[in-house]
Order: structure tokens, then C-alpha cells, then sequence
């Protein structure tokens, strides 16, 4: 599928900001549609701002699970009833997107813990800018990308982080590239593992997506 299509079909809302202002419902539905611009991929390179690792701390778990155990089958055909495919052919599209063998992400400070098959591996990153993706449609990505610089050898080199923010706000979800070759991290847009709070169960995770 078009990157462009991808960035559509991710683009995951946030709630407005509430404003205390006398032209307050005004000045909240104006931010709302720049927010909306904003996740939707449309915005000015003056607005991206670099981001603190700390935007994603927490514990957080992959959403690949509730998709394969049909949990998400009612997201699934929430997207079918506004897009152009059918539950079926989404839930194909999400497979490839989804999928990962990384089963929770802890992020901790500067430290990173992978966990995969009861197994872990952890490392300390710092922050290594960001860059701004265009696709094909017109409408644009950023990723924020950390660099290791101390832990395991197995630890991933670089990590890439996607959540349709481009300034300092603290994610409710996020997608996330790992690898060693920046590079191609980058060029990757087919497969974007997604990760929510693990404090979440599969139908909390549900509520969120279709909330948005």
C-alpha cells in the first residue's frame, strides 16, 4: 500500500487542549483542526520540535496479540465502514503493519528493555534529531530517533519513534522502528509495530482506537 495511504490510515487522533480564553470555543475548535491538520501529516517544518524520551516513558505492549486473537475484528469493521476495504482486507493490511516478535517495550529514563519470548534485552539512548518523511500523497511524518550508546550488543542501534505528534507531548501510543541501519529504518513504512499501555486490557486498547 502508498505510504500516503498509510499515514491516512494510522492517523490516530488526540483530544483538543482546553483553552481558557474569552473566544474560548473558538480559539479550542481552531486548535482542534490544527491538531487535526497536525495527525492527518499536514504541517509546517517551523512546528516540528525535537523530543525527550521521556514523552514515551512508561510500560507499553504490542497490539500485534489482539489482532491476531481477533480482538480488534470490531476496529477492523469500524475502518471498513469509512474506508475503501473491508474488514477482512484491513485486517490483512494491519497483519503486515502490526507484526512484531517484540511482545512489551519498558522505557525507563534513557534506558530501553525489549522483551520478546521471555526474554530481554535493554539499552541506553539518547537522542539523535529527527527527520520529516513526505509520501506520496502530499502529507508528511516525522520520526524521533534515539541513539544507543551503551547496553546490550543485541539492543537495537537506533529507534524511530512515530505517534502523529511533531513537538514535545507526552504519547498515548506510538509506532516504533528498531534496527542498526538508520538509513533503512527510515525508508521503512510497511511495517510499524504499535504499542499501547500495557496498563490497558485488549478491549480498553478497542475503546481507544475506535474513540479516535
Amino acid at each position: 500500500m502508498a505510504a500516503a495511504a498509510l499515514v491516512a490510515a494510522l492517523a490516530l487522533g488526540t483530544p483538543a487542549a482546553a483553552h481558557d480564553h474569552k473566544d474560548g470555543h473558538a480559539h479550542a475548535h481552531d486548535h482542534s483542526h490544527a491538531d487535526k491538520a497536525v495527525q492527518d501529516g499536514y504541517f509546517d517544518d517551523a512546528q516540528v520540535r525535537d523530543r525527550p524520551l521521556s514523552d514515551w516513558e512508561g510500560n507499553w505492549q504490542s497490539v500485534h496479540p489482539y489482532l491476531a486473537d481477533g480482538t480488534l475484528d470490531p476496529v477492523m469493521a469500524h475502518k471498513a465502514e469509512h474506508g475503501d476495504k473491508t474488514a477482512a482486507e484491513y485486517r490483512t493490511y494491519y497483519e503486515v503493519g502490526y507484526r512484531t516478535d517484540v511482545d512489551r517495550i519498558d522505557i525507563d529514563g534513557d534506558i530501553v528493555t525489549f522483551h520478546r519470548d521471555g526474554n530481554s534485552v535493554q539499552g541506553r539512548y539518547q537522542a539523535d534529531g529527527h527527520e520529516i518523511l513526505t509520501y506520496a500523497k502530499g502529507n508528511r511524518g516525522v520520526r524521533f530517533i534515539f541513539e544507543k550508546v551503551h547496553g546490550d550488543e543485541a539492543a537495537p542501534q537506533f529507534i524511530q519513534f512515530s505517534d502523529h505528534r511533531i513537538a514535545p507531548e507526552a504519547s498515548d501510543h506510538f509506532h516504533l522502528y528498531w534496527g542498526d541501519d538508520r538509513a533503512a529504518l527510515l525508508a521503512e513504512v510497511t511495517n510499524w509495530p504499535t504499542f499501547y499501555p500495557a496498563s490497558l486490557d485488549g478491549q480498553g486498547i478497542v475503546a481507544e482506537m475506535l474513540a479516535h
